[in-house]
């Protein structure tokens, strides 16, 4: 999954729950929820591979990683 498919999946799920009132985590666990385990997988690798980190639990590290990549893809605060 490219950081721009993390990026549109993350919109579209956010649109589809927006009267769920869901902070981003949710959102993003939503995201890894629908996704296959091997995705899953190179996810939580490639988020644990940032963190410089050998070892990690696999669905909050995806999570982790999505919501890395969606606020990377924001920019900065205004």
């Amino acid at each position: 999954m490219t950081d721009e498919e993390i990026v549109v999946s993350f919109a579209l799920t956010r649109l589809s729950n927006a009267d769920s009132n869901l902070d981003l985590e949710d959102v993003a666990a939503l995201v890894v929820h629908r996704l296959t385990p091997d995705q899953m997988l190179d996810l939580a690798s490639r988020n644990l591979a940032t963190r410089n980190e050998l070892r990690g639990r696999l669905f909050d590290s995806a999570v982790e990683h999505v919501l890395r990549t969606v606020l990377t893809a924001r920019g900065p605060a205004d």
